[in-house]
């Protein structure tokens, strides 16, 4: 169990030991060299303001924004959210300045989109050091799988054998996909424009793959861009996360109204269309970044390190045989689907407080108070709401006209080791993307430390 956490945390101050599959063409050890030492903005990656504040050993200083502040009031509580950090308090950095606390650029995003919640300074004093260790998500599929297996009894007969089914079926529909991004992996070329036409038609099917497909995009945006806006939120530690939500707004209809990742399935043309609307210097490489990057990484997070990728095939292989392959794929398609069961808002808190009180025990051992999402350190980070060793404090925010934020009263409430209410987003398979969609309006995005801030409607990931 220790392992499968370790396996999930990337640590981006050390060279990169995580075991993987035999015969991948690039290892995690040629990608982070790249990552780091051949993009704009990979310098970041080991050295963003986050990252550094967490070597510190200093207090951190985060955000976050709630609906619920009354409640919080009323009962002296605050909950926990699953999601990419399991079970944390979904925050972004602050900088202290002498004219008040500065929102990183995710902040700003979150405070932009949600108009009508109210933000929160926390201040967290560490006991040490904090481990530049965050948790990927992508990674988790082996803990999904495992706590299904456990936990499974609580599933009627009936809903058991409607999972299987929905898992064989996916997999048969997609295995022509799948056994195509192993052959890539491994060192076989297929067209980028071909790859990812298959990619974007086995998203439904499998829709971990949908999560998969959207990652690395945001990663080749961040990392690479080149935008006076990207390189003054470089200049403060700072990758772009600006990028990444204008993609995601512009990919599918409604993401605004519901991010849901499932439906993200750009054909090669709209993907060029797309990038191209974001930053058109780099629409002409992102096919070919996308068959590369992201078939080495489905290899990484599906399979398990025990097997050669290069023996490996979906196509005609039986679900239990594919739990002791591919527990990864499995696990990530086990977590998405059973979402979607009507009984699933009773069963929630069985299945995810069970991997939340593992990830709360592994980031007590490993003293690690304010995890982050360690796909990239891109300014997400949570409160671990059971560490025993730090000390914590919250006030409600004001914002003045510069966009910074002050303290205004005292929040005298408690974390409790429990989780929000969740509810089930509805099922959209085979939802189209928009078509032809470009990002035409954000190209003149302010300076992001200016008085006044661009404004996109939507709500945070």
């Amino acid at each position: 169990m220790p392992n499968e956490w370790d396996h999930a945390h990337t640590d981006y101050t050390r060279p990169a030991q995580r075991p993987a599959p035999a015969s991948l063409a690039e290892s995690e050890d040629d990608w982070r060299r790249y990552l780091e030492h051949d993009t704009q903005n990979g310098w970041l990656i080991q050295h963003s303001a986050m990252t550094e504040a967490l070597a510190s050993g200093r207090p951190m200083y985060l955000l976050h924004t709630t609906k619920n502040m009354a409640a919080i009031r009323a009962s002296g509580e605050l909950h926990v959210s699953t999601g990419c950090l399991v079970g944390a308090l979904y925050c972004s950095p602050l900088v202290r300045h002498r004219k008040g606390w500065r929102p990183h650029n995710l902040g700003t995003y979150l405070m932009e989109t949600k108009p009508d919640s109210t933000p929160m300074i926390f201040e967290v004093t560490p006991d040490a050091p904090i481990p530049t260790k965050g948790v990927d998500y992508l990674y988790l599929g082996a803990i999904h799988l495992r706590t299904y297996l456990r936990y499974r009894s609580f599933l009627t007969p009936i809903e058991n054998d409607r999972l299987e089914r929905v898992l064989t079926v996916g997999l048969r529909s997609a295995a022509g996909f799948l056994d195509t991004a192993l052959g890539n992996a491994v060192g076989r070329t297929t067209a980028a424009s071909e790859f990812v036409d298959q990619l974007a038609a086995a998203v439904p099917a499998v829709p971990f793959l949908g999560y998969l497909y959207f990652e690395v995009l945001s990663e080749y945006l961040m990392l690479h861009s080149a935008t006076p806006e990207t390189k003054s939120y470089g200049q403060v530690g700072e990758l772009n996360n600006w990028l990444y939500k204008r993609l995601a707004f512009a990919a599918v209809d409604g993401m605004h109204e519901l991010f849901d990742l499932a439906r993200f399935q750009p054909r090669h043309q709209q993907l060029v269309q797309l990038i191209d609307g974001v930053e058109p210097a780099l629409a002409l490489g992102v096919a070919e970044y996308v068959r590369r990057r992201l078939s080495h990484l489905f290899a990484r997070t599906a399979l398990h390190p025990s097997q050669d990728a290069a023996t490996v095939t979906f196509r005609g292989t039986e679900l239990g045989a594919l739990r002791e392959v591919a527990p990864g794929l499995i696990g990530q398609m086990i977590f998405r689907e059973i979402r979607y069961m009507p009984r699933y808002q009773q069963l929630y808190h069985c299945f995810e407080k069970a991997k939340a009180l593992e990830a709360w025990d592994y980031w007590n051992r490993e003293g690690i108070p304010t995890p982050f999402n360690g796909i990239l350190p891109k300014g997400e980070i949570g409160i671990h709401p059971v560490y025993p060793r730090a000390t914590i404090r919250a006030w409600t925010a004001a914002q003045d006209g510069r966009g910074f934020l002050h303290p205004a009263q005292e929040v005298t409430a408690a974390f409790t080791p429990h989780l929000a209410a969740w509810w089930a987003p509805p099922r959209h398979r085979g939802q189209k993307s928009t078509v032809g969609s470009r990002i035409t309006a954000d190209r003149e995005a302010p300076h992001p430390l200016s008085s006044h801030w661009s404004s996109i409607k939507g709500i945070s990931a």
